[in-house]
């Protein structure tokens, strides 16, 4: 079996190698081309760009790499065709997957989409492409299964490999212990995100949230995890620009350690927002992206939450910002208010649980059974 492959970000990688692994295990000589991280490369995936290239997020910020994605997913195409592939996986990276799809779909190859776009949130135009080119759509989460089975679209949903990894309870004092956190401190994780411009936009905001905490009580300590050594660079210079001194932590790398040991996290919308919820810790999400996006958005937007925990329980489980209403006091109060409230936080525990039990699926040897029928025909 020759298949192609493209991820678009470190969370796509991740479950990418997971799929990889089921898959080898039924189909030991599968060949695998595309665009891959480093977990999927791990697995013997041949990546013909790296990843990173694929990684932008909004709408303005895309425009200027339009040519060089244009040409990345046509020599995609061309690569494919003449290698023969039987079937084709794209997880996430809709705005670039899609168009590829579509064009590999005419051509005759089975196309399978690993990840659901938010076409219930925004832009529903998408729903009639994905309709027309993808032969089978993989959600990580039950409500989009829902959504595309009522446009008669062959749909599986097969939970999320984060709930499958995830124990219903993760070490606190253990991870405090390796990180060399205080031990009679709280501890507030600041996640600011892994992409440049998701500093750009947050870290300063989260900063002075953290300075305004401090001011209220002496008791805190604060934690940041940072995914590259670029991104610890971007991070020491917000702190720098901070008037006062924070008790602070950065850590490069291990963001789960960092979440097992919090108390409490201040986090940028995306993937993290799930890993705080699998691991039951109170959050507070934020998102903010160039003014332009966000208009634009704006416009095509059809729900009223945009943080995965939300969305999820379908009600308003944690206190999330966007834009022009991320203000560093507002952020500060909700912090302040789950470390003063344990029974607010102890509730809380409840719902999370719920939500991960219903995401607790097998997800990687699902999503490889999935694949593996579409593939036999």
């Amino acid at each position: 079996m020759r298949i192609g492959i493209v991820a678009g970000e470190a969370s796509g990688d991740l479950l990418g190698e997971g799929l990889v692994i089921q898959l080898k295990n039924q189909l030991p000589e599968l060949i695998a081309d595309g665009i891959a991280g480093p977990k999927m490369i791990a697995q013997g995936v041949h990546s013909l760009y790296p990843m990173e290239r694929l990684s932008v997020m909004g709408l303005t910020e895309v425009f200027s790499r339009y040519f060089e994605l244009v040409k990345m997913r046509r020599d995609l195409v061309k690569y494919f065709i003449e290698q023969k592939i039987e079937l084709f996986i794209g997880i996430d990276a809709p705005d670039f997957n899609l168009g590829l799809e579509q064009q590999l779909h005419k051509a005759g190859i089975k196309i399978v989409h690993y990840v659901s776009p938010s076409v219930w949130v925004w832009r529903q135009y998408r729903i009639k492409k994905i309709v027309k080119s993808v032969d089978l759509m993989l959600t990580l989460f039950p409500h989009e299964a829902r959504f595309y089975r009522a446009y008669d679209m062959p749909v599986e949903f097969v939970g999320h490999p984060l709930a499958d990894h995830i124990p219903d309870v993760v070490d606190k004092p253990a991870s405090r212990k390796l990180l060399g956190l205080p031990h009679d401190k709280k501890i507030v994780a600041i996640l600011p995100g892994s992409r440049s411009h998701e500093l750009h936009y947050l870290a300063d905001s989260f900063l002075s949230a953290a300075q305004y905490c401090v001011r209220e009580r002496d008791d805190l300590h604060f934690i940041t995890p940072l995914a590259s050594p670029e991104r610890r660079l971007q991070f020491e210079a917000a702190l720098r620009r901070q008037t006062d001194s924070l008790p602070i932590t950065l850590v490069d790398g291990l963001s789960f350690e960092v979440m097992a040991a919090a108390d409490v996290v201040l986090l940028a919308s995306g993937t993290a927002a799930l890993e705080a919820l699998l691991m039951k810790r109170p959050m507070v999400v934020a998102y903010r992206v160039a003014p332009l996006t966000y208009w634009i958005s704006k416009c095509l937007v059809k729900t009223s939450v945009f943080s995965l925990p939300n969305l999820l329980a379908r009600e308003s489980l944690v206190p999330e910002f966007i834009q022009y209403d991320i203000v560093p006091e507002k952020l500060a109060r909700c912090l302040l208010d789950y470390i003063d409230h344990p029974d607010k936080v102890l509730a809380l525990d409840a719902q999370f649980r719920a939500v991960h039990e219903s995401l607790r699926k097998n997800a990687s040897v699902a999503a490889a059974n999935a694949i593996l029928k579409i593939y036999r025909g």
